[in-house]
C-alpha cells in the first residue's frame, strides 16, 4: 500500500462524488409540471449540458477544489513521508536478507526476518490508519464544496431558465450541440462568487 496513491489517485473518486449534485431528487416546484401533464399540454423544456470532470482541472477548473487538494496533501505529507521511509527500510532489509542468507548464520537471518515481518506489519497498520484518516478528512473538506456546487447549479439553472442539466461526464452522449454546454460559463461564475482562498476548517 502506497500513501502517494491514496493522496493523488482520489480525484476519480471525488469526480464520482460530485455526480449527486447533478442528479437531485425532484425539486419542490414541480406542481406546475404535474398540472401540465394532467391537462395534456406539453411543457417547453430547456436542456443544458455540463461536464463535471472539468471542475477538477487544476488550472481551469473550480479554484476551491485546487485549494482543498493542496491543503489535504499538505496535511497528510507527514504520514506520506513516514510510510515512504518505512517502505525504504523494508526494501533495504529484504535486499540484505537475500544477499546474506546463503552465508550468514541462520539465527542472524531469522532475526532479520523477524524484524522485516514487524516492519511489514507496521507499514500495513499505518497505511490502513492513513487511508481511514484520509477518507474521513476528505469528506469533511469536500462535502461543503459539493453542497455549494449543487446549490450554485440550481441557482444557475433558475437564472437562465434551464429545466434540465445533464452531466456529460456521467451520462454517455451520442450527440450534443456545443451551444448547450454551460461548463465553462458555470465554472467562471462559480469561481467569481466563491474565491479559491476560502478558509478550510482545521481537522478536529
Amino acid at each position: 500500500m502506497k500513501i502517494d496513491r491514496l493522496i493523488f489517485a482520489f480525484v476519480f473518486v471525488l469526480a464520482l462524488a460530485f455526480s449527486p449534485v447533478l442528479a437531485q431528487t425532484r425539486p419542490a416546484g414541480t406542481t406546475g409540471a404535474a398540472a401540465s401533464q394532467a391537462s395534456g399540454t406539453v411543457p417547453e423544456s430547456k436542456i443544458a449540458l455540463i461536464y463535471s470532470d472539468a471542475f477538477l482541472d487544476a488550472k481551469t477548473g473550480i479554484g476551491r477544489f485546487t485549494t482543498l487538494v493542496t491543503t489535504l496533501n499538505r496535511e497528510f505529507q507527514p504520514r506520506q513521508t513516514e510510510l515512504q521511509s518505512l517502505q525504504q527500510k523494508i526494501q533495504a532489509l529484504t535486499d540484505d536478507i537475500t544477499k546474506t542468507a546463503p552465508v550468514a548464520d541462520p539465527k542472524t537471518t531469522q532475526a532479520k526476518q523477524d524484524q522485516l515481518d514487524q516492519l511489514k506489519k507496521d507499514f500495513q497498520r499505518k497505511g490502513e490508519d492513513a487511508q481511514a484518516a484520509y477518507n474521513k478528512r476528505k469528506g469533511e473538506m469536500f462535502q461543503p464544496l459539493q453542497d455549494d456546487i449543487g446549490k450554485a447549479l440550481e441557482a444557475y439553472a433558475k437564472q437562465h431558465n434551464i429545466n434540465v442539466i445533464i452531466d456529460g461526464s456521467q451520462v454517455p452522449l451520442v450527440y450534443a450541440a456545443d451551444s448547450i454546454d454551460i461548463t465553462r460559463a458555470f465554472i467562471n461564475e462559480f469561481n467569481s462568487k466563491n474565491p479559491a482562498t476560502a478558509s478550510v476548517t482545521p481537522p478536529q
